[in-house]
């Protein structure tokens, strides 16, 4: 009885990973450097827009310190890309944004820190489209 049971438990932990379904995440960026830039960047600038006292600031920050880190990790150690403007360009703004919302986690992004957000992402917006 103790044999048939000890084959039975080594049978059921040998096969039921394989009963489960696995999921791995959704990937943030679909591979495509231009889309993801512009997509990116059009999605931090909505993420600066936001007003300084709206409920949704903390919970848009946290999304967009998820996509600056999907961002960074896809495309940084791509030589065809990682050299381009664009994306040094997008990289600056990007180390920026991360550096305050790492930093100052509960305040507002500064007025002259979102100027210069929104000129750098919308000049990588610019500039990834003319590369391509």
């Amino acid at each position: 009885m103790r044999a048939a049971f000890a084959v039975f438990l080594g049978l059921l932990l040998l096969l039921a990973p394989f009963g489960q379904s696995a999921e791995a995440g959704k990937s943030l960026m679909s591979g495509d450097f231009a889309q993801d830039t512009v997509s990116v960047a059009k999605s931090l600038k909505e993420t600066i827009a936001i007003p300084d006292d709206s409920n949704d600031r903390l919970e848009a920050k946290d999304e967009a310190l998820e996509l600056i880190t999907a961002y960074i990790s896809r495309y940084r150690n791509r030589p065809q890309v990682n050299g381009t403007t664009s994306f040094t360009t997008m990289q600056t703004a990007l180390n920026a944004m991360a550096g305050h919302y790492k930093t100052f986690s509960t305040r507002p992004i500064p007025e002259k820190l979102k100027d210069r957000l929104n000129k750098e992402l919308s000049r990588a917006e610019k500039i990834v489209v003319k590369e391509v």
